[in-house]
């Protein structure tokens, strides 16, 4: 049987002992507070800032394709003002001979009243062949010949080489990128627009013509010891690629065995762009093939390159009525 001792009045009880009075511990904040932690938000705030320009400029850039019609001048109109909205001095060379079509895409078909050809016969200087946008100040746009004309025997690929020469000796300063918008087609034209280049951008679309020409293409390129060549690949459709009516970006890059500098999705604006002469970039709001050009322009700066991944979709749940065909 348990029975209760009174304590003595000079003693405590043990358990008071191993109480203390409670003191808030205050804590200094010795790290700096960083609001944007969380490394998806930074993925996207990464595109607030301006790109580094990688390389050494003038970069001469050709764009290329070997096939027609599927997007070369389109390409160069919307990369060439997406590199001049980043603060980049550009200038855009149409290579194609008696069938230019850059100036009408960008709307400056009535002030060119000087080409690349008159330059070389002494009848105007370089200065004035150069149109300015009036939109971007830093865009320019040079054409080699009027339309419906034909290039003289002695114009090659060492008057490219020597406008390039030109360019950088220039008072205005040595632009940071000269787009060279390549005829299709591997004759002389074709040899003419790559010769001053250093860099190459082949477009292309997901059909085999277009990718047997491409291959083509990227092995002329290697000969000519043009080595950093990357991809666009031009009207995509996600539908039919689910549909397997159309070669996905995956197996684009498998055949070709290139980087990839962009995906551009089909989009209608283009040819509402096109007849209006004003490029896909400058709408508001965007698009997404204008979302898609700007991105390849950052990622050309940056001498960057994107990855294209295959997402394989859950099967369907089929239920008991599926057996019914509902």
């Amino acid at each position: 049987m348990l029975t209760l001792k009174p304590l003595p009045a000079n003693t405590k009880p043990s358990f008071l002992h191993s109480l203390t009075p409670f003191r808030p511990k205050t804590q200094t904040l010795t790290k700096p507070f960083k609001p944007h932690s969380n490394p998806a938000i930074q993925s996207v705030l990464q595109w607030n800032r301006k790109p580094e320009l990688a390389g050494e400029t003038p970069r001469v850039v050709v764009i290329t394709s070997g096939k027609g019609g599927v997007g070369k001048t389109t390409t160069t109109a919307n990369v060439g003002l997406s590199l001049a909205r980043l603060g980049f001095s550009v200038v855009s060379v149409d290579a194609d001979v008696g069938l230019r079509n850059l100036d009408l895409l960008l709307g400056l078909e009535n002030r060119v009243n000087y080409t690349l050809v008159e330059v070389m016969n002494g009848d105007c200087r370089l200065d004035q062949a150069l149109v300015r946008d009036k939109r971007w100040s830093n865009f320019e746009l040079l054409c080699i010949s009027k339309p419906r004309s034909k290039l003289p025997l002695g114009f090659g690929g060492k008057a490219l080489v020597w406008l390039v020469e030109s360019l950088k000796s220039r008072q205005e300063g040595c632009p940071h990128f000269i787009l060279i918008d390549c005829p299709a087609g591997i004759d002389a034209g074709f040899i003419t627009a790559i010769t001053p280049a250093n860099e190459a951008v082949l477009v292309t679309t997901p059909d085999i013509t277009s990718l047997r020409d491409a291959d083509r293409v990227v092995g002329l390129l290697e000969c000519d010891g043009i080595r950093d060549i990357k991809m666009i690949v031009n009207r995509v459709r996600t539908d039919m690629i689910k549909g397997e009516d159309m070669m996905s970006v995956l197996d684009v890059q498998e055949m070709l065995g290139l980087a990839l500098l962009g995906v551009i999705p089909e989009d209608t604006e283009v040819i509402r762009s096109t007849n209006r002469g004003y490029p896909l970039v400058l709408n508001k709001p965007p698009t997404l093939a204008g979302l898609a050009f700007e991105q390849a322009a950052w990622r050309l700066v940056e001498q960057d390159s994107m990855k294209a991944v295959m997402v394989e979709e859950e099967p369907k749940k089929r239920g008991f009525f599926s057996f019914f065909g509902v």
